[in-house]
């Protein structure tokens, strides 16, 4: 899996198709990212205390990795990416202008 936490990726599919976001938690067994603003639903919480009422709360739910990309500050889209290794480190490289993401 070429997306790690923290990366910027534009989805390329499903409902939110051209939005951009950071990756906030990578899930390499299930194949899935979960993506800040994307994909998000609603979930009813219970009052916590007497007293308190309860709430809908909207979290971002996971998605597959072959949805979305990762995103070129240079190029400023989603690239296919690529590896490059620099002395004793491997580095992803953007397919179409070479640069490191």
């Amino acid at each position: 899996m070429k997306i790690k936490k923290g990366d910027t990726v534009q989805i390329i599919s499903g409902k939110d198709r051209g939005k951009q976001g950071k990756v906030l938690k990578v899930f390499p067994k299930k194949e899935k990212i979960l993506v800040e603003g994307v994909a998000l639903r609603k979930k009813h919480r219970r009052p916590r205390r007497q007293g308190q009422k309860g709430e809908v709360v909207t979290l971002p739910s996971p998605i597959h990795v072959s949805n979305a990309m990762l995103f070129c500050k240079n190029c400023n889209r989603g690239v296919r990416t690529g590896y490059h290794i620099l002395g004793e480190t491997k580095v992803r490289i953007c397919k179409k202008c070479k640069n490191e993401i």
